[in-house]
Formats: structure tokens, C-alpha cells, sequence
């Protein structure tokens, strides 16, 4: 969300360095990184300390959006997977009697084998035996594949309330207000009590400490100029009032652009020029739109 706006004025590309009747070789404006904080949740604000003027922290939570029927939402769920907790089958209790019964069948089998053996029994007993064990393993079978569906389904259920009560805790924390990057209040767009919507702004806020100051530059003195570059920048406050900063260059476009046309005159503007921004620490005396200056060398 966050860009860099220029607030005031278009800069002004001056004579290069070596015109001596200058003191400086670029003019333009000051700006900061801006951002605008917007709602995530619909909702009534019930909290927001927020004021124009404010120094803000990143992290500080500033507002609550009323979190009530998201909260009742995690609880239905949670109560929902109780609820599928205590339908979980115990498969070891219901699957006992016919083990029971499949054992039994096996000892019988076992038995009627001997006698047949000593010729003691028909063999027609220990067919009978040995279906008896076939029939009493397949039914233990199938009563472990219907009790693993059923174990498997309500697992599957409670995942997915699982899933869900994540969803709802993710809309809960985005309906607490939190700043994303330290800054000066800017603008406020809505109060306390008011029904805000997901994707409504909220505030705006600058980085009134780190600014910049955009200017523009003439190919010719591209060469005297390379990113890191320390330059020394003049804060215009009018009436000849002037305030020294130390700067940096810490961006060039890699294209060039007409001239701005808002001030310069018809023969400047056909001239090609780059943006440069140079990075300065403010020290609270620069606002944002300042005119400025900047000496490169």
C-alpha cells in the first residue's frame, strides 16, 4: 500500500554545475512515503485513537471493529467439533465381540482338524468349522472398514472446523486497527461509532522523519551523480530563509522525461530530464510540498 507521493509543486531543472552564478544545481520539492491504512472487516468502529498531527508507531494498535458475531462463529465451531469428538467411534469395544466370537471359531476349527485326523469326526465338521471362520473374519473386516470410514469422515469434519476456526481467528485479528509503518498522521476519514466496510480508508499516515527531495537533472549532469552519493540540501522557508540538511542520492530514473511544464518556459520544456530522490533526515522542520534546492558536489 505504500507510494510515494509528490504533494506540492513540480521541481525545476537549474543550470548545471558549473554555472557559478547558482548555488545549487537542482531545485525541486520535499515528500515522504505515505500509506493509507483501510479496513479488513466489516463492522462497527468501536475504538479509534486516532488524531490528525499524531506521531503513530508501527504496531500500535489504534482501533477495534466490533469482533462480536466473529467470535460467536469460533465458538459454534469449537462446539461443533466436540460435537464430532464424541460421535469418534471406539472400535476396539465394538469390533470385541465378534474377534471374540472369530477366536472361538478358530479354536473349534483347530479341534474338529485333530479328530478328523484320528478319523474320530467327519470331515463334514470341520468344513462346517472352517466356513464358520471365513464368514466370522469377513464380518470383522467389513465392521473395521465401516468403523475406519466413519473415524476417517468425522477426522475429515474436524479439520475442516479446524480450517475454518483459523479463517474466523485471521478475520478476528484483522478487525483490531494496527499502524504498518511509523509515521505522522496525515489525514482522518472516519470516527468512532461509525460502520466502516472491508477496503474503506481509514487514515493516511507519512514518514515525516525519512523524506525525500524529488528534483530533476539535466543528462549533462548525470555524470556527476551516482546512487550513495552524499549532497547537501537547502530547505527554502521564504524570505530568503534557508536551512542546510546532508542528503543522499538514493534514486535515478532510468528514463528520461520532458520537463515538467507547470512553471519552466516553452524552450526548457523541450530539454529531456531524469528524477532524481535524495534522501534526507528530517529533523521536523521540513514539511511535506517544502521547495528545496540540492548541490551536488
Amino acid at each position: 500500500m505504500k507510494k510515494i507521493f509528490a504533494l506540492a509543486g513540480v521541481a525545476l531543472v537549474m543550470t548545471a554545475c558549473g554555472n557559478k552564478e547558482n548555488a545549487y544545481d537542482a531545485t525541486g520539492t520535499f515528500e515522504a512515503t505515505e500509506t493509507t491504512v483501510f479496513a479488513e472487516q466489516n463492522g462497527a468502529l468501536l475504538t479509534f485513537e486516532v488524531n490528525e498531527g499524531d506521531s503513530v508507531a508501527m504496531g500500535r494498535e489504534v482501533g477495534i471493529i466490533d469482533t462480536t458475531q466473529t467470535w460467536l462463529k469460533i465458538q459454534q465451531l469449537v462446539a461443533t467439533k466436540e460435537v464430532y469428538q464424541s460421535q469418534k467411534p471406539d472400535m476396539e469395544r465394538q469390533i470385541a465381540a465378534t474377534r471374540q466370537q472369530l477366536a472361538k471359531a478358530q479354536r473349534d476349527e483347530q479341534r474338529y482338524r485333530e479328530l478328523v485326523a484320528d478319523g474320530a469326526a467327519p470331515s463334514k465338521m470341520l468344513d462346517d468349522a472352517s466356513s464358520q471362520v471365513k464368514v466370522l473374519q469377513k464380518q470383522l473386516d467389513a465392521q473395521v472398514s465401516t468403523l475406519n470410514t466413519q473415524l476417517s469422515t468425522l477426522n475429515s469434519q474436524r479439520s475442516t472446523a479446524d480450517v475454518q476456526i483459523e479463517q474466523l481467528r485471521d478475520m478476528l485479528r484483522k478487525c483490531h486497527i494496527v499502524v504498518p509503518a511509523k509515521g505522522t498522521v496525515l489525514e482522518k476519514y472516519v470516527e468512532r461509532g461509525e460502520f466502516v466496510a472491508t477496503g474503506k480508508p481509514l487514515f493516511k499516515i507519512a514518514d515525516t522523519e525519512d523524506m525525500f527531495m524529488r528534483a530533476y537533472v539535466t543528462s549533462a549532469q548525470l555524470q556527476q551523480i551516482k546512487l550513495g552519493q552524499r549532497v547537501k540540501v537547502f530547505a527554502d522557508y521564504g524570505d530568503g530563509q534557508r536551512k542546510a540538511y546532508d542528503g543522499t542520492v538514493a534514486w535515478i530514473s532510468s528514463r528520461s522525461e520532458f520537463t515538467p511544464k507547470t512553471i519552466l518556459t516553452d524552450d526548457e520544456r523541450a530539454d529531456l530530464v531524469y528524477a532524481v530522490k535524495i534522501a534526507v533526515k528530517s529533523d521536523g522542520y521540513i514539511k511535506i510540498g517544502m521547495y528545496g534546492e540540492v548541490k551536488f558536489d
